[in-house]
């Protein structure tokens, strides 16, 4: 069966990846410096090779050097090239890769967007740090959105920041009716919400929630020569928003869980996916979100997708996600802290044992480009765990320049797909419709009196339930209100950013997710 080469140990032999185990998951650690990045780009560059497609997010902008071949004038070339002769590597030569540029803020590659619907309240909530009374807040105004409470009983679809700020609005100004029957929601959990919006929105994560919304199948190509194209997210912006970040590529777990058929156990994976910074995904993460992390990665295996975690400490991922990482690459850890003691006895206790090597000891002195290897072997046991000599990537050690990443983009198979923002209809411009309406139908009526104006056709049906002077009364309301300003602005030309949505509002993330944490 193919396998992903790794290196040799001391004694020369082989270490490798068996292609077929790489959807077990793996582990990369190690201290800072100790080549953690090296290792990670050698294996995309590996599975590329296989056509595997490979998703990797470059949080210091280094890896996307990956799309260009390495150089003989590289200042560290000669040890690169003294690497792969050391290895055995006949056959060593610089080469590019096909990679794919991915940015969620649209600047260093293609944007990536979805909806707030497919998002759902239980990560958003996570992501704008509510509390446990706002995150139910939350849960409601959604209900409400899928519901159709504000707009005649027709599901109103939240694509994008306008949107849920426009539905919280509508929440504010009926919070009685809303409490009576889905419980307290109270004005001022809106206005923490309101206030959480625009302060994240001052961050620019309103540039995930847009249209056209991501196509998973994408990240999940080859190039006309059977080559894994692989996906690199410009990631050292979106590191300035951390939970963003991790929340994001939660939701990207979750949407590939719920896109991808059941493959079991291929002979090689549909997609793999590296973590970097994987810790970010459990900082401060409730018990209840990592127990859905921790199933999430157990169940996503079972499509193909094998999950990398890169970190710069093992003990930053937690035992119940750690016991299905598989395949493990352990760098050098250093001791200068009983933290850092505690983590070189855990990173030590979780290989296979090897009776010539002191594991604990070994993981202290291991040099720039060493690391102890243990994989999964064709029965699916750890091997012994090695001490290796990792092996050198081909592509280049360093960053692409912009106009190496432009062109790039230029030849892109997705470019003009992504790039231009669209918008449509949904909760902020039906609303924002209906307060005109209100606001046109209340002067009406003191013009006209209520009886000629009953006798047109209705603009909103929803005013027509009621009293016309109550709905007069309510628009009145309304004008001095957030609907109608937003009303107003639609009517003097200004275009909404409302952008995402895809067909359902059953993304994985609000059920299957969502259930689970329930």
């Amino acid at each position: 069966m193919a396998d992903i080469f790794l290196g040799n140990d001391l004694d020369g032999n082989r270490q490798a990846l068996d292609l077929g185990r790489a959807n077990r998951h793996g582990l990369i650690a190690g201290a800072t410096g100790t080549g953690k990045t090296v290792t990670l780009q050698g294996m995309a560059e590996s599975f590329s090779a296989h056509g595997v497609p490979v998703f990797v997010a470059d949080v210091k902008g280094d890896l996307s050097g990956i799309a260009m071949p390495g150089s003989p004038t590289f200042k560290h070339a000669d040890k690169l090239e003294g690497r792969a002769k050391e290895l055995g590597m006949d056959d060593y030569a610089y080469s590019d890769n096909p990679v794919v540029f991915w940015d969620l803020y649209g600047e260093q590659g293609h944007p990536i967007r979805t909806t707030v619907s497919e998002m759902g309240p239980l990560l958003l909530a996570r992501l704008l740090d509510l509390n446990e009374t706002q995150e139910g807040v939350l849960q409601i105004v959604f209900r409400a959105a899928d519901e159709g409470l504000a707009t005649d009983g027709k599901p109103t679809l939240l694509l994008d920041f306008d949107d849920l700020r426009t539905m919280l609005a509508w929440a504010y100004d009926n919070s009685k009716d809303l409490s009576g029957e889905y419980g307290n929601v109270s004005k001022a959990s809106v206005g923490a919400i309101q206030r959480q919006l625009l302060s994240f929105e001052s961050q620019g994560a309103d540039n995930f929630f847009g249209e056209p919304a991501l196509e998973i199948s994408d990240f999940l190509q080859t190039d006309e020569n059977g080559k894994g194209i692989v996906n690199v997210l410009a990631a050292d912006q979106l590191m300035r928003s951390p939970k963003l970040y991790a929340t994001f590529l939660l939701w990207l777990l979750a949407e590939l869980f719920e896109s991808l058929p059941e493959v079991g156990d291929p002979e090689k994976p549909t997609l793999v996916f590296f973590f970097d910074e994987a810790h970010l995904l459990f900082d401060d993460a409730p018990k209840a979100l990592q127990e859905t992390i921790e199933r999430v990665v157990r169940l996503i295996r079972s499509k193909g997708v094998g999950v990398f975690f890169v970190t710069q400490n093992p003990i930053d991922i937690p035992e119940e996600v750690a016991g299905q990482l598989g395949n493990r690459v352990q760098h050098a850890l250093r001791a200068f802290t009983p933290k850092d003691q505690r983590a070189i006895r855990a990173a030590a206790e979780t290989f296979r044992i090897n009776p010539d090597l002191d594991v604990e000891e070994a993981i202290t002195e291991l040099r720039v480009g060493e690391a102890l290897v243990s994989t999964l072997d064709d029965e699916g046991a750890p091997t012994v765990v090695q001490r290796t000599l990792i092996k050198p990537p081909r592509s280049r050690l360093g960053p692409v320049t912009k106009k190496e990443r432009a062109i790039i983009q230029s030849v892109s198979p997705h470019d003009g797909k992504y790039d231009e923002r669209i918008d449509r209809e949904s909760a902020e411009e039906v609303l924002a419709q209906k307060a005109l309406d209100a606001v046109e139908t209340a002067k009406e009526v003191d013009e006209k009196g209520e009886e000629e104006v009953r006798k047109r056709e209705r603009k909103s049906t929803t005013l027509w339930g009621m009293d016309i002077g109550t709905a007069g009364k309510r628009a009145a309301k309304a004008a001095a209100g957030s609907l109608v300003s937003i009303g107003v602005a639609k009517a003097l030309g200004r275009r909404s950013r409302a952008d995402p949505v895809r067909t359902g509002l059953n993304a994985f993330v609000r059920n299957i997710v969502g259930g689970l944490m329930r």
